[in-house]
């Protein structure tokens, strides 16, 4: 089977041709048509395509359609889609018909200072021939295209109107008049060639946060085989393999380091500006940059697997997705230009109608079709929405759509975990408590028999419970028919007896007397700290063992954060599992407004739908797995990369630090591109809404509308990379 034949699910397609947001509707029209194609996305700033198929599918039914709607596609790699940008128009073509121009309006600009003079009509003809009919050449084909398809384009707008401009001129010359619009004609052209060259160049740059990723990745690596070492290809090298990185060279791979140590710049992928110290078993990402010392590293992950590769990918998927506001400005697009050209014929019969010459009624139309400027609309959205994901990724913080992007702005409640979110996430054992008493031997026996529980874990606790057992040289016993209460504990047979770990909620569900080792549970939660019960026996007749109190630092980040929601006027929410006295404790440093505390997974999902009763737009931010049911249910949801893949996956935002000062950050730069949006889109919409009736009633001069024309949506580009210059208002508070 051909890879062209082969089914699919999602593709990425390039899309060349387009001019303006109507070739954006009829693009997506087309492939909306093809069998199996269950949603796609065009994007006017990318010229790209993303397509998800509901049925097996292939691409080249899809590029099929795309040619019969009069544009070329080009399917994609994933992994590749975006590796080239935007085409730059060939800036040639303008410095050519400009030289052509020139000479035809200098008399135009002359006549300010009072001079007057004109060329002899056979030499405007001359000069503006090759502008016509050869450098504008591709506003009639597309213009063309779009007739054979019952469309209308931007170019359509252009062909049309120089070609009114022209064709009046040669009029007028066979017929002896020595007034001619040649220069109206030529003068549009080049000023839009001069655009489209401008918006080209914006555009690129729109990409660069794609560009400067790609960057990262090496073309090949050092790997150590069978004890020598070869150069490959990044393509060639294997999970498990040895990867060889020199000081001053970048890390091939995702792995962890088997030898060596150094410091390693993560800034490119997390935006963490300082250097972190890389060790014997610590983890490195592929495409950061090995400052010094030398490093062996295992590989983990390869391919689109990789951390960088995975990062690339939210953001082209971010960039390419569109937001409810430029769907309404897509069903605008899509009658704009029939609704101009009907403009341009009402005000041709108007004029005549109201007794004015042939020549003016013909101008005035033509100022009509050429003032006109769907592209505008359909860059004003897409270019922002890219500048913003690039920057926000910049910065580490990774959305996954325009939909995040476009609703965030609106968050006025943030939800945090406790653990690993507002804390390090690395608590460590700091009692324990035996209810035979706290002899050294009775504490042991009380940790054995809770590590045994905990044996192969990675929470947090059990990780806490596991490494005091290895500190105090205790061998654990194996433990059967191990059971795992979500939300409340473990329980298992330990030599012979059930024992059971968890929460003070579940003992008293089981019956088990907490008295005796209350007051000590009271005084060690009051000190921020979270207390495990334990306890044995069979259902019906549990007794108390004793407990372990578990102490994790609050991150010295945390209170800046939460300061900087509030300057924003979001309301902070801490929601957690833990005990409502260590909760509070934690609340109280970090300035967080309201405690919701012993909650299990599911009742956290519960307390989210209560909190958007109260909140307009909430939003939760954790780390782990116990955190999905309530990061599904928020409106937005964060997940701390340093996280679980399960978090990971049902946020909306990932956030590449641990730090949730980037929370704020997140919904600040939300703030700043919705703006720009919106100043966008009134732009675009306010310039055509005055521009056309100006036009129509004569007070624009064609080559003044098509300068306009031709800038318009350059300065829609422009303004959405100011969005470059932002930073994160939590850098000045840390």
């Amino acid at each position: 089977m051909s890879e062209a034949n082969t089914p699919l699910t999602e593709l990425d397609v390039a899309i060349s041709g387009m001019t303006c947001a109507s070739c954006v509707a009829r693009v997506e029209k087309a492939i909306l048509k093809v069998e199996g194609v269950s949603a796609a996305s065009v994007n006017l700033a990318t010229e790209r395509a993303h397509i998800r198929f509901s049925s097996p599918a292939s691409a080249e039914r899809v590029v099929q359609a795309v040619s019969k709607a009069g544009y070329a596609a080009t399917p994609l790699q994933a992994e590749t889609a975006f590796s080239a940008p935007p085409e730059i128009h060939s800036g040639w073509k303008v410095a050519t018909a400009a030289a052509f121009t020139v000479p035809l309006i200098l008399p135009m600009l002359l006549m300010v200072v009072g001079i007057h003079f004109n060329l002899p009509g056979w030499l405007q003809w001359l000069l503006a021939t090759p502008v016509q009919l050869w450098l504008g050449a591709s506003f009639y084909r597309s213009a063309w295209q779009a007739l054979l398809h019952r469309s209308g384009n931007m170019d359509l707008l252009v062909a049309l109107g120089t070609t009114a401009a022209y064709g009046l001129s040669v009029y007028m010359l066979l017929m002896g008049h020595e007034h001619l619009y040649f220069e109206a004609a030529s003068a549009v052209i080049t000023l839009v060639l001069l655009g489209k060259w401008l918006e080209s160049r914006a555009k690129r740059q729109t990409t660069e946060a794609i560009r400067a990723l790609q960057a990262l990745r090496p073309d090949t690596a050092i790997v150590r085989r069978d004890g020598k070492e070869l150069s490959l290809p990044l393509a060639q090298v294997r999970l498990g393999d040895l990867v060889i990185v020199r000081p001053g060279e970048r890390i091939a791979v995702d792995g962890v380091v088997q030898e060596g140590e150094g410091q390693v710049d993560e800034a490119l992928i997390t935006g963490e500006s300082m250097p972190l110290h890389k060790r014997v078993g610590d983890h490195v990402t592929g495409g950061a940059y090995n400052l010094d010392g030398l490093l062996c590293v295992k590989t983990t992950a390869i391919g689109a697997e990789s951390t960088l590769a995975r990062i690339i990918r939210l953001v082209e998927d971010a960039q390419v997705a569109k937001p409810d506001i430029q769907r309404l400005v897509d069903k605008v697009s899509a009658v704009f230009v029939p609704v101009v050209l009907v403009i341009a014929l009402v005000t041709l019969l108007g004029w005549l109608l109201a007794g004015g010459s042939g020549e003016q009624a013909i101008l005035n139309a033509v100022a009509v079709l050429v003032i006109a400027c769907p592209c505008a609309l359909g860059l004003a959205t897409p270019t922002t929405i890219m500048v913003g994901t690039g920057i926000a990724a910049k910065h580490g913080i990774l959305i996954k759509d325009a939909q995040v992007l476009e609703l965030a702005h609106q968050i006025n409640a943030v939800v945090f975990d406790k653990t690993g979110t507002l804390t390090e996430g690395k608590p460590r054992l700091m009692a324990a408590r035996a209810v035979d008493g706290d002899d050294p031997q009775h504490t042991q026996a009380l940790v054995r028999l809770a590590a045994s529980l905990e044996q192969g874990s990675r929470h947090p606790l059990g990780v806490a419970l596991l490494t005091a057992a290895e500190e105090q040289q205790i061998t654990l016993p194996v433990v059967t028919q191990l059971q795992e209460k979500v939300g409340q504990g473990l329980q298992g047979e330990v030599e012979g007896r059930t024992v059971y770990l968890g929460h003070g909620r579940w003992m008293q569900a089981l019956g088990v007397d907490l008295a005796p080792l209350q007051a000590a549970a009271d005084a060690l939660q009051a000190q921020g700290h979270t207390v495990s019960w334990l306890a044995t026996g069979n259902v019906g007749r549990v007794v108390l063992l004793g407990l372990v109190a578990f102490g994790d630092q609050i991150k010295a980040i945390s209170a800046q954060a939460i300061a900087s929601l509030h300057r924003l006027n979001v309301a902070s929410v801490m929601l957690t599992g833990d005990n409502p006295r260590s909760a509070h404790y934690v609340a109280d440093r970090v300035g967080i407004q309201t405690v919701l505390a012993e909650q299990t997974p599911e009742t956290k999902a519960a307390c989210i739908a209560d909190l958007k009763t109260r909140h307009a737009v909430v939003a939760m931010v954790g780390d782990g797995i116990n955190d999905a049911p309530a990061l599904a249910a928020a409106d937005i949801s964060f997940a701390m990369s340093t996280g679980t893949d399960v978090a990971m996956h049902a946020a909306g935002v990932t956030l590449m630090r641990s730090d949730p000062g980037l929370v704020a950050d997140t919904i600040d730069i939300s703030r700043r591109t919705y703006g720009k949006i919106r100043q966008n889109l009134f732009w675009a919409f306010i310039y055509n809404v005055i521009g056309i009736p100006l036009a129509a009633f004569g007070l624009l001069n064609p080559v003044i509308a098509g300068a306009a024309m031709a800038f318009s949506s350059v300065s829609v580009v422009s303004n959405a990379l100011l969005l470059r210059r932002w930073r994160p208002p939590t850098t000045s508070d840390h």
